[in-house]
């Protein structure tokens, strides 16, 4: 039903999404990152060749369980894999051999294809956090997440300049039950915003409802042909794949979406203390991971991930901008290189509850981490607090905006006849200044970037203005955001399959909420 209407009123909206277009406020988002700087590789070759051996021994003679799932049980036998019941071991180069077929870089396409990005190689994209439950902004403060704030989040996404990517959950609504809340999510990012978006991964049904719902919004065919999704599929380390997330990577592989296949791991309590050991498990439970995957269907786009976090011996708490937490992320940096695969991690990470010097210190170390570690694919990269419990409003208007520091940074530095400079030498002389010359006329709105939300004025000024701290700046940047925002253009027939396609679905289950 939804797909007729679709068809039907498609013919008729095409002038009407062309003058809403005309009409829209066009919001300003960069192109995704292009690294014009190295990377910073911390392990030697001998190291890296060690990891990698052991990490071949780890899937040869202990191996991994497929939980809950004859499907991959019988992919594995048939592959060659060792099958002992759950327990599968792979032998030394299969998992190797069987991930030559992942792409080293693929385009996610955007319903608005001048923001469709480039996963992989020397390119960054930056997502917004994903996954907590609670919320807090200087209004509400700590409190429960709701569709209204997932919406928001959603708004304040497409709004951001220097975000790429709309995300998935940003923040889980608890308010919509819980088989149901995947359909207005997915809606939400389709709808409100024309930016790239993740899809569902719950359960393999909320998977192809997502692969059902891009269908209207990009045509079935172009589904197929095209990859319009990236979604996030945690590996239960150590060293374990459960039904539900395999589930899920199934349905994305088969309808050629992408996968973040990414270990989850808590130094200590998830995987060895030590670094080695910690990548050692890392890259085992990667090559197993992306091997199912192509397993699934060869040539399918998949990221390699990698969530790491070390703990606190004393009260067992995660902590952040660690840095042995980017010792891995370095490491693991140079491992996907190594295997031809774009890379997944780093964030907006802090253990802090409020958006205060704490975060902000861990953030900037797992941010700038995630630039020089090569990473390809940032999600968490704005919005993170409490270790990952609460998505902060103001701390996503923070950290979006310097997020356009990275921006620069990997720009490198310009060494043309511009960046020389010498024509404004010689015309300034000894004892000049800079300030009207004509380099710096012609150059002053580009040459340096620029805070939205950082408070650089005089102190005088400052004090006028009621001396605001940063949270207090960022909540009426985002108060600003929130309020200019308009939905961008779509057409009216689209915009109404989708919606009908949520209704039938939802109407056809009762509600539950676990």
């Amino acid at each position: 039903m939804a797909e007729a209407t679709a068809r039907r009123r498609g013919r008729g909206g095409g002038g009407a999404a062309r003058r809403a277009e005309r009409t829209a406020v066009s919001i300003e988002t960069a192109k995704y990152i292009e690294r014009n700087i190295p990377n910073f590789e911390i392990l030697t070759e001998e190291a890296l060749e060690i990891i990698e051996h052991n990490a071949e021994t780890v899937l040869e003679e202990i191996g991994v369980n497929f939980v809950d799932n004859p499907a991959a049980i019988a992919r594995w036998k048939e592959a060659g894999a060792d099958v002992d019941k759950e327990r599968v071991r792979i032998p030394r180069g299969m998992a190797r051999e069987l991930i030559k077929t992942a792409p080293s870089q693929f385009k996610q396409h955007a319903r608005n294809s001048e923001r469709s990005v480039v996963i992989g190689g020397n390119t960054m994209v930056c997502a917004p956090v994903y996954g907590p439950p609670f919320v807090r902004d200087m209004d509400g403060g700590r409190r429960y997440a709701t569709m209204e704030d997932f919406e928001k989040f959603v708004k304040l996404g497409y709004m951001s300049k220097w975000l790429h990517h709309s995300g998935g959950t940003v923040c889980e609504p608890t308010d919509v039950a819980v088989n149901k809340r995947h359909l207005d999510m997915l809606r939400a990012h389709m709808v409100l915003s024309d930016k790239p978006f993740m899809g569902s991964v719950t359960e393999p049904s909320r998977a192809q409802d997502s692969v059902d719902m891009c269908g209207l919004l990009f045509g079935k065919d172009f589904v197929q042909d095209n990859t319009v999704m990236t979604s996030l599929i945690n590996i239960n380390s150590p060293m374990t794949f459960d039904d539900v997330m395999m589930g899920a990577m199934e349905v994305y592989a088969q309808n050629n979406q992408a996968c973040i296949v990414s270990p989850f791991i808590v130094g200590g309590a998830m995987a060895p203390v030590s670094v080695a050991g910690t990548l050692t498990q890392v890259m085992a439970e990667v090559l197993a991971g992306i091997a199912y995957n192509q397993l699934c269907r060869p040539g399918a786009p998949v990221i390699m991930g990698t969530f790491v976090t070390s703990i606190d011996m004393n009260s067992g708490a995660p902590t952040f901008g660690t840095p042995e937490a980017a010792h891995i992320t370095y490491g693991a940096g140079q491992l996907a290189r190594r295997l031809g695969l774009p890379y997944r991690s780093a964030g907006s990470f802090t253990g802090s509850k409020l958006p205060d010097a704490q975060a902000a210190y861990e953030t900037a170390n797992s941010l700038n981490m995630g630039l020089l570690s090569g990473v390809n694919f940032m999600l968490h990269s704005c919005g993170w607090l409490e270790g990952g419990l609460v998505s902060s409003f103001e701390k996503f208007v923070m950290d979006a905006d310097q997020l356009g520091i990275l921006h620069h940074l990997a720009k490198g530095v310009e060494i043309d006849k511009n960046g020389q400079a010498m024509d404004a030498i010689r015309e300034v002389g000894p004892g000049g200044h800079y300030l009207g010359c004509a380099h710096t006329q012609a150059n002053f709105k580009s040459a340096f970037w620029r805070t939205d939300v950082l408070d650089y004025k005089p102190f005088e000024t400052w004090a006028e203005e009621g001396e605001r701290d940063t949270m207090t700046l960022a909540h009426a940047k985002m108060q600003q955001m929130l309020a200019n925002y308009q939905k961008p253009a779509l057409d009216p027939g689209i915009e109404e399959a989708i919606n009908a396609f949520v209704a039938e679905k939802k109407a056809s289950m009762p509600d539950a909420f676990a």
